[in-house]
């Protein structure tokens, strides 16, 4: 194992220094000059358009309601990227990472609106449900079918399998460290309940985390409120260290800078999903009038994860201080934190509320691997495999290394996230044409409804009518 973790490090190493952290920047830079700024310009029509009630299309097919889709996706934002991936950054970079992964979210929040929208414009109608994401639009904007499979491959193996050992490790951690709870019992517990519900299929999944994702999330927030309260007269120290971490001398000199850049971009992708091409897959899935609103959805998806979530579990840790040298691992760091603030009752909490978040981000990251399975081969056996193999990376994660896990999870969302941004950026213009079709449209006071032929190229589009054509009917 020694020797995988040390391999599995050194292509960490080339792939973060060199390439994603430049990468995720510079093109979150570019979509954000280019949309003019949509994640600010239309923040307010994010909420707007997040409770749009429309689930059925004029053909009676029900899709996922806007706000369904957005817990979906919610469900593998929120959770263990939060608590968990949080601490890791703050131990290994410093408060400076908080920096970065504002950085990531608020550059990032326009990236995640342009892959939604493509998810949107090349959806398809499956027998019970749309499914699209970036395999779709690999094969039917880009005309490559074969970097369909390739991505489809991919995130079937990060989310549904590598991301949920992760889920499930950080749920083993947090119970092992306050309960004495034995992992292998966890593992159990766990491969029992995910079973139950991914049996169940995409509309339980649904429901499961459209209940658990926003109960849990307000629970969490309101601890954290409570807490930053009672040590408000700090946040402006907490603030002004955060910044200073994030571009000090010392920092610089000390090879601190760079540690900060990097956990906090590694940790902030792993957490809000911008870009990587996970959360598409759930857009895809609603029944909208037009596809500009589930890239806004998505995009405020982005900034409740990591303006919010992430920063209150950051303030709450640099406050607890003794994260420096600490031997513990992740959520076992977020634990004491909330233990040293409010009492012991607190780290029971953290633990109860990670198993909650975190299995619901196992439930969330399932689906995208089954609807790439299906976009691969509509196998009813090929189905029933991924489901046992899913099961058995629960089984993996909740007894493995930290270590192990989270090196080969920043392994594969980095493989992952350059094969969507590629596509992304091929296909921008068709995201953009969208944009500018819904603000027209919105300018004009109209509940904006989308024809393909407002695209000079309709190839690959099968949902979208024309406008002319629905003119003629």
């Amino acid at each position: 194992m020694d020797i995988i973790e040390k391999i599995i490090g050194e292509v960490n190493d080339v792939l973060w220094t060199y390439v994603l952290i430049a990468v995720l920047i510079g093109l979150g830079l570019w979509f954000t000059f280019k949309t003019n700024f949509v994640q600010f310009r239309y923040f307010t029509e994010m909420f707007r358009v997040l409770f749009d009630k429309r689930t059925i299309d004029a053909s009676g097919k029900k899709g996922t309601s806007s706000f369904q889709a957005f817990a979906i996706s919610a469900a593998s934002r929120v959770g263990t990227g939060n608590l968990a991936g949080v601490a890791t950054a703050i131990a290994a970079g410093g408060p400076g990472a908080i920096f970065w992964m504002w950085l990531l979210a608020l550059l990032g929040s326009a990236t995640a609106f342009v892959e939604s929208t493509l998810a949107q414009v090349y959806k398809v109608p499956g027998k019970t449900q749309y499914r699209g994401g970036p395999a779709y639009y690999m094969e039917k904007g880009l005309n490559k079918r074969w970097l369909g499979i390739v991505f489809a491959i991919t995130i079937t193996f990060t989310y549904g399998l590598v991301f949920n050992s992760v889920q499930a490790n950080t749920i083993s951690l947090a119970f092992a460290g306050e309960f004495e709870f034995g992992a292998e019992y966890m593992a159990i517990v766990l491969v029992l309940l995910t079973a139950v519900v991914i049996f169940g299929g995409l509309r339980s999944i649904a429901n499961v985390t459209q209940i658990i994702v926003p109960v849990l999330a307000i629970l969490y927030i309101l601890l954290a409120i409570y807490v930053l309260i009672m040590n408000i007269t700090e946040i402006p120290n907490m603030i002004g260290l955060i910044f200073a971490n994030a571009f000090g001398i010392r920092e610089v000199a000390g090879g601190g800078f760079g540690a900060a850049i990097m956990m906090g971009i590694k940790r902030g992708l792993f957490s809000n999903e911008a870009g990587m091409g996970s959360a598409p897959n759930a857009a895809a899935t609603a029944e909208v009038t037009h596809p500009a609103k589930q890239g806004f959805i998505q995009a405020l998806g982005v900034f409740f994860d990591t303006i919010l979530i992430c920063s209150a579990t950051g303030f709450i840790l640099i406050s607890a201080g003794g994260y420096e040298g600490s031997k513990a691992d992740g959520i076992q760091l977020t634990q004491k934190a909330f233990e040293f603030h409010v009492g012991g009752w607190a780290s029971a909490f953290i633990a109860i509320a990670i198993f909650l978040f975190a299995y619901s981000s196992i439930l969330g990251n399932y689906y995208y691997g089954e609807s790439n399975i299906g976009y691969i081969k509509d196998s009813k056996v090929g189905l029933f495999i991924y489901r046992i193999v899913a099961l058995v990376m629960v089984v993996f994660g909740a007894l493995a290394s930290f270590d192990l896990v989270w090196a080969l999870a920043d392994v594969t969302m980095a493989i992952m996230a350059l094969i969507n941004l590629y596509a992304i950026t091929k296909l921008f213009k068709v995201a953009n044409r969208v944009l500018k079709d819904y603000r027209q449209q919105r300018k004009a006071g109209k509940d904006p409804v989308f024809y393909r032929d407002v695209l000079e190229d309709e190839t690959g589009i099968e949902y979208w009518e024309r406008k002319q054509a629905k003119e003629n009917s």
